[in-house]
């Protein structure tokens, strides 16, 4: 079986990197079922502190493999695109959503249609100068899938949101820094390693209390602000309950750093 996804660990941080290099690394069924496999694996793995998703080769992530697709299409046949999001991508997005481990997105090169929306699920995301992110699916008469229609408007607001899907405006990576799709624009020549110490910070810090972090952050997309008060104080006391947190205090108490997830 091809490998369609590459694995990686260093200093705490697996890097899932899609390896469809002659595509741009095009979503096809087979690499969505790899991918969501990897993310699995990464998620119950507690050597995994961070993850890091890129690509191979020149791109990000190219949206769907027209040419899986094509053939059917030009041949008069229908295509049930409900059952594929509902089987290849939905489960992707949520495995991503649900990690309780901080995903960043490194955005190595082109990310566009349900690849933007593959970063766009992350929790972070970093990119090459190079990088272009292109909410490209009105360019052949769809709509924004694989959950960009939840995450752009988030980040950008729902007027700048429809302008970029409806147009399928080209953004250069300072451009998404700007907008707040990325957090960081780093240089083409040493992209990866610039990731990987990124992501190593995040690897560095406790484990429990980012989890609980991320998992209140994510509730309070959708909650209300007394669910979110609500949410706080339970989680809060079972971080108080951990070790990392009498580590934190002992540590803070004798003036040293503190040494996380002993």
């Amino acid at each position: 079986m091809t490998q369609l996804v590459l694995t990686r660990d260093q200093a705490g941080v697996r890097t899932l990197s899609l390896n469809n290099p002659d595509r741009l690394n095009a979503l096809t069924a087979a690499l969505a079922g790899q991918l969501l496999s990897a993310l699995q694996a990464a998620a119950s793995d507690p050597a995994v502190r961070a993850v890091v998703l890129t690509g191979e080769g020149r791109g990000f992530c190219a949206g769907q493999d027209l040419t899986e697709v094509a053939g059917p299409l030009l041949q008069g046949q229908g295509l049930d695109l409900h059952s594929h999001l509902e089987q290849h991508y939905r489960p992707v997005i949520e495995a991503i959503r649900g990690m309780d481990k901080p995903v960043i997105a490194a955005v190595n090169g082109v990310a566009a249609g349900a690849g933007a929306s593959l970063a766009l699920a992350c929790d972070l995301r970093v990119s090459s100068e190079d990088a272009q992110w292109v909410q490209i699916f009105s360019n052949i008469a769809l709509i924004p899938d694989a959950g960009s229609t939840w995450f752009l408007p988030r980040l950008v607001g729902f007027g700048r949101a429809f302008e970029l899907m409806s147009l399928a405006e080209k953004l250069s990576a300072r451009q998404a820094l700007e907008l707040g799709l990325c957090q960081q624009v780093f240089s083409a020549d040493d992209f990866a390693a610039q990731a990987q110490a990124y992501a190593e910070r995040f690897a560095e810090r406790p484990a429990l209390a980012l989890a609980l972090t991320k998992r209140a952050l994510n509730a309070a997309l959708t909650g209300t602000l007394a669910d979110s008060l609500t949410l706080e104080a339970e989680l809060q006391q079972q971080a108080g309950e951990s070790a990392d947190f009498r580590e934190g205090v002992q540590a803070f108490m004798e003036k040293r750093p503190p040494n996380w997830n002993r």
